[in-house]
């Protein structure tokens, strides 16, 4: 998955960037007050984006 479709996902869910890191920027989902990494990389292998978007209730 491209990184700023995971992005878009995760805006469209209410989710919002923490901060960004140097190799992870930060997400936080403000309604459950979970907080997720996402590496900087323009391509996300499949399985880590599902991750992501599960722990930040956001699928």
């Amino acid at each position: 998955m491209k990184r700023r479709d995971l992005e878009r996902r995760l805006r469209m869910a209410g989710c919002y960037l923490k901060r960004e890191g140097s190799s992870h920027s930060l997400w936080t989902n403000p309604s459950s007050g979970v907080t997720e990494a996402v590496p900087r990389h323009t391509e996300i292998k499949e399985p880590l984006a599902k991750r992501i978007l599960k722990n930040l209730s956001a699928d």
